[in-house]
């Protein structure tokens, strides 16, 4: 048996012409890994079962989501995506499934779910590892033969919907460590594809780079630039964290604030990853199990740390701009930095 595995044959290389068809789903690139995936994603898009995409984040996991979904016989219908980092636990039935009139206070009108928005096209489920344990089996019931009730209903409902769920961290060691039910994992991993980072494609940095450089051409209505020598080593060395997405927003910032044919861009600073890091996680749940004043003080706390990390970042510490941005009083800007504890000093920019 160990013979016969070592002797399988390797698959077929992918065509270097299949790129050519996913440039319309703003999938660019040319290296063997990422060819691989393409290739893998047109397969999948003729198969009408759910489908597991894991990837870092910023790697491209709802375009490649998209692009299964119009190159499949359910083109024509809705694609409807539901962040579930987002989702309270008293809500993931309410946006799943709808309600009718009068099934809860202040429910005024009925009101239709995502589940039922998606008949006939593809539900994409962003950032599902973030499911809390009552929503996986919220989810995992519906999935077991696609049937639901809206709130406030009696009559059961059939859905006839493909099922795209998106995750950021592997799922396997999410079960592993007790997070993640086994059986939703069964359910939703019957075809999979894992998109790589940035690091690992090759050239493919420098390729979307240019790309992302023609776009902002025929956006802003500029003339060509070119990307300076130097500039295109250190694209190539960097290893880029935030992947696709850190790429195209420094190339975005880059582009325009540039003088001249040339693009010439520095290196990202090396403590904004650190700072990056630091930041509050903003797919945190509220701990419903508060009182609402408790609980509504935690959620101002939380997005008043994360607005105020990404300002600072943004404005390099500078609080006079970062008031201007935010629309508020210096004074006020910095009356809350200095309640959260943020020193604006770690967002200086050298230099």
């Amino acid at each position: 048996m160990a013979r016969l595995i070592s002797h399988r044959p390797a698959p077929p290389a992918a065509d270097p012409g299949i790129a050519e068809e996913f440039v319309a789903f703003n999938l660019v690139g040319q290296s063997e890994k990422f060819l691989n995936l393409l290739a893998r994603i047109k397969k999948i898009a003729q198969c009408d079962a759910p489908v597991l995409l894991e990837g870092q984040t910023g790697t491209g996991k709802e375009l490649a989501a998209r692009a299964i979904h119009y190159l499949s016989d359910r083109r024509d219908f809705p694609f409807i995506p539901i962040n579930c980092g987002a989702l309270p636990d008293s809500l993931i039935e309410n946006e799943l499934f709808g309600h009718a009139k009068g099934a809860y206070t202040d429910a005024g009108q009925a009101q239709t779910g995502v589940v039922e928005q998606a008949q006939g096209g593809t539900l994409f489920l962003d950032e599902v590892d973030a499911l809390t344990q009552k929503a996986q089996v919220t989810l995992l019931r519906f999935l077991q033969d696609q049937r639901y009730r809206p709130l406030g209903e009696r009559v059961l409902k059939e859905a006839d919907v493909r099922i795209i769920a998106v995750s950021n961290r592997p799922l396997e060691e999410l079960v592993t460590q007790g997070l993640f039910r086994q059986d939703l994992l069964f359910r939703l991993n019957v075809l999979n594809a894992s998109l790589p980072p940035l690091r690992e494609r090759g050239d493919d940095a420098v390729i979307l780079a240019r790309e992302f450089m023609r776009r902002l051409r025929i956006r802003y209505d500029q003339p060509d630039k070119i990307l300076h020598p130097s500039t295109l080593r250190w694209i190539r060395r960097y290893d880029w964290p935030g992947n696709v997405r850190e790429l195209e927003n420094f190339i975005h910032r880059e582009f325009l604030l540039s003088e001249g044919r040339y693009l010439y861009a520095q290196p990202p600073d090396p403590a904004r990853r650190e700072r990056r890091r630091a930041r509050p996680d903003r797919r945190r749940q509220v701990s419903f199990d508060l009182g609402f004043a408790d609980a509504k003080g935690e959620v101002i706390t939380n997005f008043e740390k994360t607005y105020l990390c990404w300002l600072m970042e943004e404005c390099g510490g500078n609080v006079t701009l970062a008031a201007m941005r935010a629309g508020k009083e210096r004074r006020a800007i910095g009356k809350l930095l200095k309640k959260h504890g943020i020193d604006k000093k770690k967002y200086h920019r050298a230099g």
